[in-house]
């Protein structure tokens, strides 16, 4: 005789208990997919998010240019073109990371396909670090966009002093921007909201710390505010590999302790936006 079995209890036996993940550990699958999506999402329209950027910083080249460095203006011991491409570079790099991360999920709310992004089997941290690494890759094609347009512009002269300066604070300078727009990104109800912290943070303290000029030319009290802007050390420190000298110093020592101190506030904004963003504030409830 053979041996009755019930299909139906075989078949639930091959399933798990409801509520148990299958997905254990890090899902790299799942991050790969998130970060080719956001990728693609800016490839789309790359004219406008990579290549307008390189445009609209070398204008910015060209007006200081032609403003102030016409008599052949040397700051730090370079040419005044030479001395402000670095921080052009390092500017549009982190206003472009802050653009792309901010914009997944204020998008998402508004909407109405947030559930797009919190529905797939990801934690937090893995979307968190898909959205940063975005932003990051986006940064780093319009920091080498705007190199080029800089290279190609006569009278300015972009050697690598320092490539470690370059690499660190370059990253450094765009994951910090990232972290802060997807931190805004949850906050903002609009685009208006978003908008906002572009205009009334972003962009003043971009413009404040240093980009064209030195601060040993301000006050003392200008100084001390500058010194504060953590933009200053993500630009100077960027500026440093370039030149060999910046604000910060001109030794690799110098800069070295402005190096760890960038590294650390990432990881801090980084633990704030992780807890935010685990909360589900604006986004679940």
């Amino acid at each position: 005789m053979h041996e009755f079995r019930d299909p139906v209890t075989d078949s639930q036996r091959s399933f798990p208990p409801k509520g148990q993940p299958q997905i254990t550990g890090f899902n790299r699958i799942g991050l790969w997919s998130l970060y080719i999506k956001e990728i693609r999402r800016f490839l789309k329209v790359q004219t406008q998010t990579v290549w307008a950027p390189a445009v609209t910083t070398l204008l910015f080249l060209i007006i200081f240019t032609v403003a102030m460095g016409r008599s052949g203006r040397e700051v730090l011991g370079v040419p005044f073109a030479t001395f402000v491409a670095p921080g052009l570079i390092m500017m549009g790099m982190m206003q472009n990371a802050f653009a792309n991360a901010s914009f997944s999920l204020l998008a998402g709310k508004l909407q109405g396909t947030i559930i797009d992004l919190l529905m797939p089997p990801l934690t937090e941290a893995e979307l968190m670090i898909g959205i940063v690494s975005a932003a990051i890759t986006r940064a780093v094609m319009v920091g080498g966009a705007v190199a080029l347009a800089m290279w190609l512009w006569p009278g300015v002269e972009l050697r690598a002093a320092h490539p470690w300066a370059i690499v660190w604070f370059g990253l450094m300078g765009a994951t910090m921007l990232a972290i802060v727009g997807l931190l805004a990104s949850l906050w903002a109800e609009k685009f208006d909201h978003n908008a906002a912290v572009t205009n009334f943070i972003v962009a003043p303290l971009s413009l404040l710390s240093g980009t064209f000029y030195v601060i040993s030319n301000l006050s003392p009290l200008f100084q001390m505010i500058s010194r504060a802007n953590p933009f200053f050390y993500m630009i100077s420190g960027f500026r440093f590999g370039f030149l060999g000298a910046s604000d910060i110093g001109n030794t690799n020592e110098a800069v070295f302790g402005a190096a760890i101190g960038v590294g650390v506030l990432n990881l801090v904004l980084g633990v704030i936006t992780y807890r935010v963003l685990k909360s589900g504030w604006k986004l679940k409830s």
